[in-house]
């Protein structure tokens, strides 16, 4: 029953680029970033994620599995001159299923990414009493095999196993943009972002993630503490997985997601959380449902 549930949920097993969240699937990393700290020159912090998905077989709902994924991760990111940025993410990832077999429990490094981001233009202008600022970023990025992907090929249950890896094996490649703009205290972050993954050592080829996501914040200052509500949609598109470049039955899919967060800034310290919420799903033929997803993070920036 494992191996049918976990072929059922290896369509949410994907990774994004910057400024990106995933769907589900702790092997695959865990690289949303969400409102980018302020910094001038460098930054590193702690992030805390969270996620979970249920399946309930449609012909016979004794068959289920409830999956959680957490993830601990180390980034940081380093501004050279004024228009170079580069971003780096080392996850340590926590894999706990329940289903009608049992439970299954693993965890360890995860894959660690690399980002280049070159800006565009900068834009500060005042218009009408308003301030307007604007910025336009590009980049790209690489995702390295860190994380163990420990499966036998030749095993008939290869798809539930590689579901609960930490890493994929592969070395992947990110693509992305970032546009931002606000307007005195109110400000839209827009991004898109596609992966393209290569095929590891085991023949297995995860689909590749177009995403896309508009986050709106209000800027709250109060002596020196900034606060951020934040609301915003995000868009996810995963194609369908591969095993020796033939597709696996019921992967890929879509989701829509209402997000919310909050930072507060206190001099050169951030701390925030975000929580996601699907709108509109389809995975597995409706049998697979993202339940929820979320972060927490404490930020440095100098």
């Amino acid at each position: 029953m494992k191996k049918t549930i976990l072929i059922l949920t290896i369509a949410l097993f994907s990774i994004n680029s910057t400024r990106a969240c995933e769907i589900c699937g702790c092997g695959q990393g865990n690289y949303y970033f969400g409102l980018m700290p302020q910094f001038k020159h460098h930054f590193i912090g702690l992030r805390y994620h969270f996620k979970r998905f249920n399946t309930v077989m449609a012909d016979d709902p004794t068959q289920f599995s409830r999956d959680y994924y957490k993830t601990m991760e180390l980034w940081g990111g380093w501004n050279f001159g004024k228009k170079w940025q580069v971003l780096a993410v080392i996850p340590y990832n926590f894999v706990h299923q329940v289903s009608d077999d049992g439970i299954t429990n693993n965890q360890g490094i995860g894959d660690v990414a690399l980002m280049v981001n070159y800006k565009i233009f900068n834009k500060n202008t005042i218009s009408n009493g308003r301030s307007i600022a604007q910025q336009l970023w590009v980049g790209a990025g690489v995702k390295m095999p860190t994380g163990k992907f420990n499966v036998d090929a030749t095993d008939p249950a290869l798809v539930s196993l590689a579901n609960t890896q930490t890493g994929t094996a592969s070395t992947d490649f990110m693509l992305n943009a970032m546009y931002n703009i606000s307007i005195n205290k109110v400000g839209i972050n827009t991004s898109t972002s596609y992966k393209l993954n290569t095929t590891n050592s085991d023949k297995y080829t995860f689909g590749n993630r177009f995403f896309a996501s508009s986050i709106a914040s209000y800027t709250i200052k109060k002596n020196q503490v900034s606060i951020l509500p934040n609301l915003g949609l995000m868009f996810e598109n995963t194609a369908i997985n591969k095993l020796s470049k033939q597709k696996v039955a019921q992967t890929g899919g879509n989701l829509l997601s209402a997000s919310g967060g909050l930072e507060i800034g206190f001099k050169k310290f951030t701390v925030g959380t975000n929580l996601q919420l699907p709108l509109s799903q389809h995975f597995a033929s409706g049998q697979t449902e993202v339940k929820l997803k979320g972060m927490m993070h404490i930020t440095y920036a100098f």
